[in-house]
């Protein structure tokens, strides 16, 4: 996609910080990090949603972002978060399918997501809805 951001920086034509690349992915720097050493890792190829993705294409996209945390957690922090948004309404501000792999510290005060219950009968209708067979 000619005017996607991640595009741009893996033909070259934006400069990165680059932690690792082969000929299916790049991992770089995110530039705006919630912590030091947070990394992108993408696919080379354009896809916007990890529904798209081809799954053997997939798989080595998560064995780079499981090397990118081991350096991570080798190197720099004592943990790391992944994260994926997928969609917009899921905070997904680049159109191009990546993982963010978040370094993390003792006390670096990011807080995860509140969390809540199923009101009764609840989980039954959702599971009914997801439910794969």
């Amino acid at each position: 996609m000619s005017d996607c951001i991640f595009c741009k920086i893996i033909k070259k034509e934006l400069p990165s910080y680059k932690v690792y690349e082969d000929e299916n992915t790049l991992a770089f720097l995110d530039i705006a990090p919630v912590n030091h050493g947070h990394s992108l890792v993408v696919p080379k190829e354009h896809y916007q949603h990890i529904e798209e993705i081809p799954p053997e294409l997939l798989a080595k996209v998560i064995l780079v972002v499981q090397k990118v945390g081991q350096s991570i957690k080798k190197n720099l922090a004592s943990g790391y978060n992944l994260q994926l948004n997928n969609d917009s309404v899921a905070g997904q501000v680049v159109p191009h399918l990546h993982f963010h792999v978040i370094p993390r510290h003792e006390g670096d005060g990011l807080k995860l997501w509140s969390q809540a219950e199923y009101p009764e009968g609840k989980a039954e209708e959702v599971l009914n809805k997801i439910k794969i067979n």
